[in-house]
């Protein structure tokens, strides 16, 4: 597999108090890899200092072999919201990282509009967001945040917010899209089930300081009944195991 992104030993304290130790996490190209711990665990830092938001106070990240620690607009970032912009049409809000880079807005349309088809959105390039549903507007925005760099996604719980039949519908329509575009994405939620159905590989970040505490392959082939999968639930089982065993070693 083709590396795209890594971190080497990223460290990072606030007021004395360390919230990341040794981060070493790497993303292939065209994978999916999810970030789950406890509140606290410091994932949301760590998606701040691989967008080149905050600096570690140690340790780099690459893109593509390249050092780009402390570098804005290199990777592209996906919060829980999807902050679409009300009184701009579905197709400006798309263009809009081409536009603040210094294209044309009518250039910029016409080079995001074939996109529109591969994301399942024609029809919405001239509504309106609060014209379309949740599920949509989630399209909508990882639209965009694929205009914004289609080379690494970061995306904050992005789906926390949908009902349970439109998420389940959506993250179908992620998978295929990750597989047709080869979208690498690095994923934050804490939804145990939702990192499972979604991720190549799993990273459980330990607490005070956050670190990795052990990485999980998952191997596929649920099928479609998911849930009542033995190798599902063996790998949630596992993983809620490790969790709990987090809680009481900061309760001790």
């Amino acid at each position: 597999m083709i590396e795209i992104l890594r971190t080497e030993n990223i460290n990072k304290s606030f007021d004395g108090r360390k919230v990341l130790k040794d981060i070493n996490i790497k993303l292939n190209k065209g994978e999916l890899i999810s970030l789950i711990g406890v509140s606290g665990s410091g994932k949301t830092t760590l998606f701040n200092i691989i967008a080149g938001l905050l600096k570690p106070d140690s340790g780099d990240v690459f893109l593509k072999g390249e050092k780009i620690t402390g570098e804005v607009g290199r990777v592209s970032y996906m919060l829980q919201k999807n902050l679409l912009l009300h009184y701009m049409t579905v197709i400006d809000n798309v263009a809009l990282p081409l536009v603040l880079r210094g294209e044309n807005k009518k250039e910029a349309r016409e080079k995001v509009k074939g996109l529109f088809k591969e994301f399942g959105l024609e029809g919405t390039e001239n509504k309106f967001p609060h014209e379309l549903s949740g599920g949509m507007a989630q399209r909508v925005a990882l639209l965009r945040t694929y205009v914004f760099s289609n080379e690494v996604a970061l995306l904050d719980e992005p789906f926390s917010a949908l009902d349970a039949i439109t998420k389940s519908q959506i993250h179908k329509w992620y998978k295929k899209i990750i597989h047709e575009m080869e979208i690498s994405t690095i994923f934050i939620t804490h939804d145990i089930e939702e990192a499972i159905k979604l991720s190549d590989r799993i990273y459980v970040l330990g607490k005070d300081p956050g670190m990795i505490i052990d990485e999980i392959e998952i191997d596929e082939g649920f099928g479609e009944d998911y849930f009542e999968n033995d190798k599902f639930i063996k790998y949630k089982r596992y993983i809620i195991e490790k969790l709990n065993s987090i809680e009481e070693n900061l309760k001790i």
